[in-house]
């Protein structure tokens, strides 16, 4: 059972695919492990010998924030824009998409107009 940055890795699974599920670790960032630390990239989570384990660990908890660092920063971040009034600040306090997407259309249950039919949360047109 691999354990890295406190997340227990998927057994059956390919080791280059096994580290994505690490909050703070993608595909490109996985091989790029792999590649440093001399590991195959083809073997399974289960098939790690104890020492390739422990280089893994070491050189993802050595070199990249990861996990609870990484989610700490990240709200730092998003707290900093809120306290500062900045546009993107605004948006995560009213629960907005933040980076330029349409808010028209889609985001509408995050505006709270949950349409649970076709025709329900649209107004009625007056007949004459």
């Amino acid at each position: 059972m691999a354990r890295i940055s406190g997340v227990v890795l998927p057994q059956n699974k390919r080791i280059d695919i096994a580290l994505t599920y690490i909050f703070g670790i993608g595909k490109t960032r996985a091989e790029k492990i792999i590649k440093e630390t001399g590991v195959d990239p083809s073997i399974r989570t289960k098939d790690l010998s104890a020492d390739q384990e422990k280089i893994l660990r070491e050189a993802v908890e050595k070199t990249y924030r990861v996990e609870g660092e990484l989610r700490r920063e990240v709200l730092s971040n998003i707290k900093r824009m809120k306290e500062i009034s900045c546009f993107r600040g605004t948006r995560h306090a009213k629960k907005l998409p933040a980076r330029g997407q349409r808010s028209k259309t889609n985001s509408r249950t995050v505006r709270g107009n949950i349409r649970h039919t076709a025709g329900s949360g649209k107004r009625k047109l007056e007949k004459t």
